[in-house]
């Protein structure tokens, strides 16, 4: 532990010697909060190698985005909410045109700064499933799906498999014991009484990430049939062996889209075949995305990851990630005219995102990912959601994509997000005016 911090001491230092200048005109800046030292390290990488090198690889197949170059910088928050807050203050000041917090608890902490500082907060499938409501989060974006989607859908493959009846079945959720894994507790809660399951809860707190043994003592004290894992970093590979020890079928371990590493499954060695996680994209190198990358990046030495990663689970998400903001600015670029569009012009590409098949064909992501549309008062979309198993040395597809349970999820969303906006007394209301179409 004083080694990760130690590391992320550098990390900070090396960032304050060569943090990069205000973005010029014509140029566009964006930061991102990554985690390349610490406990969350083993995901963290993987992300911002593919977040950061389809960036990259735009500046130098394309010139950029539209005409303006990419000025890109990234800060070490080691998955610390402090840490990635205070990335966020001193990034700020260079007028950066969208925000990656990469963490729930530091994006729980910049929700009510976007709308002050006019930042627009994009927090991928993570961050507050709430601030899908557009009308009262104008200024947060968390695209394709929420946690609370991918709760459901996690249900609908239990019921699935099991024939369509789950009553008297017991479900557990195995939660980091941090914002982030209590995030699915509310609609599982509603689910549990919808189907007449037994839902268990098994935090596990973030010093202990490597040692469940008494989650999973409990686990089969409790006869679960099914276990959901919310886990990220190093919690994720403890759980793969720990299921595998206490002899509970690994294909009944299913883990959110972010327990998905290939490192995570690896850890299990050939007792991991079967191991399921949730997903929202396709992994794989074999998209032309991806042979750009290789070509325009790492062929040129330009990457800070190994070439033999790229296609792998997680480095795809980052590449999702960073596609999202690329087509968020070109969408802004579109609706004002300019090159170099600002916060507020991005926060209104994001409002007005419309993904198409056609769209996706002609950034070489055909058969990567589902289409997405953002709408003024939806700033997700709920997607679809598969299942992806490892068989035994890659993820591949194990089902068809899954609508989320939306007749559960969605009063659940605008009910949290009306309770948020009455605890937070003197929340603004919207003033933004919805984009045409949107």
């Amino acid at each position: 532990m004083k080694t990760n911090l130690t590391l992320t001491a550098l990390a900070a230092a090396t960032f304050a010697a060569f943090a990069v200048p205000a973005a010029a005109q014509d140029s566009i800046y964006v930061p991102l909060l990554t985690y390349r030292t610490g406990p969350f390290a083993g995901s963290g990488i993987h992300i911002a190698n593919g977040m950061r090198d389809y960036l990259e690889m735009l500046n130098q197949r394309d010139g950029g985005i539209g005409g303006a170059k990419i000025v890109i910088e990234e800060c070490e928050t080691g998955y610390d909410t402090k840490k990635g807050v205070e990335c966020y203050e001193s990034m700020k000041g260079k007028k950066p045109v969208i925000v990656n917090p990469y963490s729930t608890g530091t994006t729980l902490q910049l929700i009510p700064k976007a709308a002050v500082d006019k930042v627009p907060v994009l927090s991928m499938a993570y961050g507050l499933s709430a601030s899908a409501d557009g009308t009262n989060f104008p200024w947060i974006f968390n695209p394709p799906a929420t946690y609370w989607d991918g709760a459901s859908v996690f249900v609908k493959h239990v019921l699935a498999t099991e024939g369509g009846n789950i009553k008297g079945k017991t479900i557990g959720l195995l939660h980091l014991d941090a914002p982030f894994g209590k995030e699915p507790i509310p609609v599982l809660e509603a689910l549990s009484k919808e189907y007449g399951f037994n839902l268990k809860l098994y935090p596990v707190p973030a010093a202990q990430m490597q040692n469940q043994s008494s989650q999973w003592l409990a686990i089969r004290r409790d006869r679960v049939d099914w276990i959901y894992n919310q886990g990220w970093g190093a919690m994720n590979p403890t759980a793969v062996k720990e299921a595998i020890k206490n002899g509970f079928p690994i294909d009944r371990l299913v883990g959110v889209w972010w327990a998905g590493g290939d490192d995570d499954a690896r850890a299990g060695e050939a007792a991991a075949k079967g191991y399921k996680t949730l997903n929202f994209h396709n992994t794989g190198a074999n998209f032309p995305v991806m042979q750009d990358i290789l070509k325009h990046v790492h062929d040129k030495g330009l990457s800070q990851g190994k070439r033999e990663q790229v296609g792998e689970n997680l480095y795809n998400r980052g590449v999702y990630n960073s596609m999202l903001i690329a087509e968020a600015v070109r969408t802004a670029q579109k609706i004002t005219g300019k090159k170099a569009v600002t916060g507020e012009d991005v926060r209104r590409g994001l409002e007005a995102l419309n993904l198409t098949e056609a769209r996706l064909k002609e950034i070489g992501m055909e058969g990567f990912a589902n289409p997405v549309k953002i709408a003024c008062n939806d700033h997700n979309g709920h997607n679809r959601v598969f299942v992806s198993q490892w068989d035994g040395t890659k993820y591949v597809k194990a089902s068809d994509w899954m609508e989320p349970i939306k007749n559960i999820v969605r009063p659940l969303i605008e009910a949290e997000a009306k309770d948020y906006v009455a605890k937070n007394t003197g929340w603004p209301q919207r003033t933004e005016p919805c984009e045409k179409g949107a």
